[in-house]
């Protein structure tokens, strides 16, 4: 799926769909949301996610968790690794962003705040459920986690900073990279 878009995305065949998605999601825009939509981006920013990323993995090592310390950091640097490499690759220009946002220097696609804050907050949620929750727990904590990776991903379209495919490939990437990580994992540790 990945693949099939970022070739669409490099033939421009999906133009119109990003342009209206642009619109749809920039009609409606009250201060309010946007202010909460400025504060939700900066959650899957390296600003924010580096200092706690490293707190986890600190955490984890010290509670003598230290295969789980490396896979939380092999899945989020492997992500960001990939995103910067992608990007390199395919050097789409962002679009005009919206609100005065300031353009962020690298390139749009994909999407580094989808790929990496999936990858992030995901691999957080599996370390923190434990198996003796109920299962209305275990559900609640995954709804959580993937609902702020997806108000994450709206925020950068709303924001003007990326395109609804920058954001979709993001994802795309994201389960690809979390598929061979973990495919790795049993390989190699179980």
């Amino acid at each position: 799926m990945f693949l099939w878009l970022a070739v669409a995305v490099g033939q421009r065949k999906t133009e119109g769909f990003d342009r209206a998605a642009r619109g749809a999601v920039h009609e409606r825009s009250p201060e309010a949301l946007t202010a909460l939509m400025r504060g939700v981006t900066q959650l899957g920013g390296g600003w924010f996610l580096w200092p706690f990323g490293a707190l986890i993995v600190i955490s984890l090592a010290r509670e003598g968790r230290r295969e789980e310390a490396a896979l939380f950091g092999i899945a989020v640097l492997g992500a960001e690794a990939l995103n910067e490499s992608m990007k390199l690759i395919f050097h789409r220009p962002r679009p005009d962003p919206f609100f005065g946002y300031p353009v962020p220097d690298t390139y749009s696609f994909p999407s580094g705040h989808s790929l990496v804050s999936y990858c992030f907050y995901l691999a957080l949620a599996e370390l923190l459920i434990e198996p003796e929750w109920s299962p209305a727990r275990k559900r609640a904590a995954w709804t959580a986690a993937v609902f702020l990776v997806l108000l994450i991903g709206f925020s950068r379209v709303y924001l003007g900073v990326h395109y609804a495919t920058d954001v979709i490939a993001g994802y795309l990437a994201a389960i690809a990279w979390t598929a061979v990580a973990r495919a790795a994992h049993h390989r190699w540790w179980s």
